[in-house]
């Protein structure tokens, strides 16, 4: 029986990927979550799920067993249930008849992992939580989720948030950034844990750093308030339509060029309601970025 696709539906939660795209560009943002137009899967993106999958499945392992040999073992058998759960993702390698580009690629994958080992231990870790789905609500109703890497509980009930990079750490500058999507998470354990997590720490397997900040109430409190900017931006642009592209380097990666206004293209019709013409304040433009604090209109620090 053929699945009747799901009619379009105004944003009803915020997680730290989709935050991104509004800050990074509204318009981006429309096509993902309202228009939920496809997007070609990507080598980088795919590799990434594929090392994820290894170093949560290597803690199945008992500790002692928890080797470099062993996680690179893990890599072929999870692109195989990788293919299984996703086969359009044989498409990346199409047109690969000999099957040298899909070998680097998956070399390059135990490259990662093997590096893993340089910055943590695995046979010291016991993992409270590994892919962990989330979900709170704010006093306010937003309800924000996502899924965390991994979490580590001290024996003292100190949590550790950790998130595995597949790319190579942001310049000093860009921490910040960086760092939004662990604050996110931290404001949502604190909530469902009623503890404040001691450690956020991002483990960037493409250049070897680790990146650790310790949170303090006052962060959370910031992560809370700019969230509920966006979120008062986005329900804005829910209602009136106004999705404004907002150009960037970035762009250049976008699959969405041929429907976006700054590549010429025209975006699809808007599926939702909106408010009556005069009501919307403004044309279509660009979307500046400005402090989250400032007003509705957000962009997050960094590229």
């Amino acid at each position: 029986m053929t699945s009747v696709p799901r009619p379009p539906q105004p944003p009803s939660s915020l997680s730290p990927s989709r935050a991104s795209d509004f800050m990074q560009c509204p318009l981006l943002y429309r096509f993902r979550v309202i228009d939920k137009l496809p997007e070609k899967p990507s080598e980088a993106a795919t590799r990434g799920t594929l090392v994820h999958a290894v170093l949560e499945r290597l803690f199945d392992a008992p500790a002692a067993e928890r080797t470099a040999p062993r996680a690179k073992a893990l890599v072929p058998g999870q692109w195989d249930r990788l293919l299984a759960s996703k086969p359009e993702l044989a498409g990346l390698f199409a047109g690969d008849p000999d099957g040298e580009r899909l070998a680097g690629w998956l070399g390059e994958a135990e490259r990662l992992v093997e590096r893993w080992f340089s910055l943590e231990d695995p046979t010291r870790l016991e993992p409270a939580e590994r892919e962990m789905f989330v979900e709170t609500e704010l006093d306010s109703g937003l309800r924000l989720r996502g899924v965390i890497d991994r979490v580590d509980v001290a024996p003292t009930g100190e949590v550790r948030i950790v998130d595995y990079k597949t790319g190579k750490a942001p310049r000093p500058e860009y921490a910040e950034g960086a760092l939004f999507q662990m604050k996110f998470y931290a404001l949502v354990i604190t909530r469902l844990k009623k503890v404040v997590p001691r450690r956020l720490q991002l483990v960037y397997l493409g250049s070897g750093d680790v990146l650790t900040y310790d949170p303090v109430p006052a962060d959370l409190e910031r992560v809370e308030r700019k969230l509920l900017a966006l979120w008062e931006a986005i329900r804005l642009a829910t209602e009136t339509g106004e999705w404004r592209p907002r150009p960037t380097k970035l762009c250049g990666w976008c699959d969405h060029q041929a429907v976006c206004p700054e590549f010429g293209g025209t975006p699809p019709v808007y599926p939702l309601l909106v408010r009556p013409a005069g009501s919307v304040e403004g044309g279509q433009g660009r979307m500046e970025p400005v402090r989250a604090e400032a007003g509705p209109t957000v962009a997050l620090e960094g590229p």
